[in-house]
């Protein structure tokens, strides 16, 4: 029966009205009945008396002959809904509307005012009673004489069988309230179910069809506090999931062209060799050397896809040492001075005499270096200049990596740090996996520092690594 959040929610939201809206129910009616309807009871029966007291007071055979007391009654008692009585000054009773008081005729009233009444005061009392024949509202009115003395006593009373047609009238009227609040409680709470369960259930139809492999739109982030944050967690994860199966995909383009590419030439030089290339020494040598370039390729590749790895599962770990930046870091430039000059570039190289230690994983770092400098060799076209320069603000080293290059244009420079991007086909990165520089900023990040590119199109570009050092351990 509860199965559904719907039904859960209406009966969380009337759970509380079915326990309090009976107990306010039965208060409220108890007010009303004990102060409210009985005073007034009570009020009226006090008027009504004083009136048939003044009433009896100009025949004073009422209070002498019981024949008279009797007509007395009887003339009155066509106006009246209550029960009236009339008693000498003696407290006995002479005259009674109800034929239920005949057999108490003539005998003194037991009644707890009637001592009141006959010194002279009026008594009245209200009383809520389960039995229908006690008298719910009670008046005592005494008849006082010329000389100011009690002459007789007018009573009149309600039983609960004369009020209970009061009592009911607001019995059903307090219960119809309380029964409207209830339904305009249930009717509220179905529509905020309802309100509630519309995008949970569109939430769980996206979710369903995104396992089920159909990328949904991003869900409307509407409703209260908790449904807009899951709807927001929900197109995250949507976009996330979509930039993750576009990357997927470029990966899987990307491995097919850069495998195909070494793969092709190294089967293009089996074939050679089988052929009888191997009997002249100088293109046997030629064709070894290419396999060996292709399977260096190769090996690169292979580092760059565990690299990503890493970054995936998180494990990218360093091996931290002191460096001495100035003697470092000609070892790690020295092989690409020669791929430099080889191309017909201009190689410069700007190294402080004194520069601080630095503690960093140092294959990491050259590998950061290395790809920069190799980028900036590759694709500067000769005659042009790659520049490698180093220095030192405050607490922090940087190593900047400049060329003039084609250059980046503004919409690319932040974008070409992206796994498996590869820009316009008149950019500088045209070809290739798409990793070097993403995995080179998150070796930066490990290290606590961060990579950044300066670059304008057609005047070269600039990369620079920044990295954080304790001034305290300065040489």
């Amino acid at each position: 029966m509860l199965n559904t959040l719907r039904r859960r929610f209406i009966l969380s939201h009337m759970l509380p009205l079915l326990i309090t809206v009976p107990i306010i129910g039965i208060a409220l009616i108890y007010v009303l009945e004990t102060r409210v309807v009985l005073p007034g009871l009570a009020d009226e029966l006090s008027g009504q008396a004083g009136l048939i007291a003044d009433l009896a007071r100009d025949q004073p055979d009422v209070w002498r002959d019981p024949a008279h007391a009797e007509a007395f009654v009887a003339r009155v008692n066509s106006q009246l809904t209550a029960r009236l009585m009339v008693l000498d000054a003696g407290g006995r009773l002479l005259a009674s509307s109800d034929p239920a008081d005949a057999s108490r005729l003539g005998h003194p009233l037991d009644h707890p005012g009637l001592a009141r009444a006959l010194s002279g005061q009026p008594f009245v009392q209200t009383a809520a009673s389960r039995s229908l024949h006690a008298e719910v509202a009670d008046v005592l009115a005494p008849v006082m004489g010329e000389d100011r003395q009690v002459v007789g006593i007018v009573r009149l009373s309600y039983p609960l069988t004369s009020v209970y047609q009061r009592f009911q009238l607001v019995r059903y009227l307090v219960a119809s309230i309380l029964l409207v609040g209830l339904l305009l409680g249930a009717l509220a709470g179905t529509a905020l179910a309802l309100d509630l369960q519309r995008p949970l259930q569109q939430t769980t139809r996206a979710v369903r069809q995104l396992a089920g492999g159909q990328m949904s739109g991003a869900l409307p982030e509407t409703g209260p506090t908790e449904m807009r944050a899951l709807a927001h967690a929900f197109n995250v994860l949507t976009e996330r999931l979509h930039l993750l199966e576009e990357a997927r995909h470029r990966l899987l383009a990307n491995l097919v062209h850069e495998l195909g590419r070494p793969l092709g030439a190294l089967l293009s030089a089996v074939q050679a060799l089988s052929a009888g290339a191997d009997r002249d020494p100088t293109l046997r040598r030629e064709l070894y050397e290419e396999m060996e370039t292709q399977i260096r390729h190769l090996q690169r590749l292979l580092d760059d896809l565990a690299q990503l790895h890493d970054r995936v599962l998180g494990t990218l770990e360093l091996d931290r040492h002191p460096i001495a930046l100035d003697a470092w870091l000609p070892t790690v430039l020295s092989p690409w001075h020669a791929a430099a000059a080889q191309k017909g570039l201009e190689w410069q190289v700007n190294i402080p005499a004194s520069l601080p230690v630095i503690s960093a994983d140092p294959d990491r770092l050259a590998q950061v270096v290395g790809n920069l400098v190799s980028n900036a060799i590759k694709y500067t076209p000769s005659p042009g200049s790659v520049t490698v320069s180093v220095g030192a603000e405050a607490d922090t080293v940087w190593i900047r990596v400049s060329d003039t290059g084609p250059g980046i244009p503004t919409e690319e420079q932040e974008r070409i740090f992206t796994p498996f991007y590869r820009g316009q086909s008149a950019s500088r990165f045209p070809q290739g996996m798409g990793l070097g520089l993403s995995i080179a900023r998150d070796l930066v990040a490990a290290h606590g520092g961060r990579l950044t590119v300066e670059s304008t199109p057609g005047a070269g570009s600039h990369f620079t690594i920044w990295l954080p050092f304790e001034p305290t351990v300065n040489r």
